[in-house]
C-alpha cells in the first residue's frame, strides 16, 4: 500500500523554498525601491501643485487691484500650502519668489526634500 503514494520529496521542498527565498531577496529591494520614486515623484505634484495655486492667487490678486502691482508677501500670505495631510509642506518668499519644500510624504521623511521655485511674473 505504501508505494503506490505520490507526493513531494523532503529535497524537492527544500529546493522550491530555497527558489522562493531568493526570489524574495531580489524582489524586496526593488518593491522599497519603487516606494522611494514613487514618493519623490508625489513630492514632485505637490510642489507643481503649490505652483499652481500660488499663479491663482497671483492672477486673483491683480484682478481685485485693477492690475497694480502684488508683492511676493501678499502672494506667499495667500497661497494655502495646505496640500493634504499626506505632505510636510514649507512656502516661504524669498525676493521675487516663493521658496517651496516638500520634506515628507505619509509621514515619511524623503532622503532628499523636493524643492520648489515660483517666481513672481513681471
Amino acid at each position: 500500500m505504501l508505494r503506490n503514494q505520490k507526493g513531494f520529496t523532503l529535497i524537492e521542498i527544500i529546493a522550491v523554498l530555497v527558489i522562493l527565498g531568493i526570489l524574495a531577496a531580489v524582489a524586496v529591494p526593488k518593491y522599497l525601491d519603487m516606494q522611494d520614486s514613487a514618493r519623490q515623484k508625489s513630492a514632485q505634484a505637490a510642489v507643481s501643485e503649490i505652483k499652481a495655486r500660488a499663479s491663482m492667487v497671483f492672477s486673483q490678486s491683480l484682478l481685485a487691484t485693477n492690475g497694480s502691482a502684488v508683492s511676493i508677501a501678499n502672494v506667499a500670505g495667500l497661497t494655502n500650502a495646505n496640500v493634504g495631510a499626506d505632505y510636510a509642506v514649507a512656502v516661504t518668499a524669498g525676493t521675487g519668489n516663493l521658496i517651496i519644500n516638500v520634506s515628507a510624504v505619509q509621514g515619511t521623511t524623503l532622503a532628499a526634500p523636493v524643492i520648489g521655485n515660483w517666481v513672481l511674473p513681471q
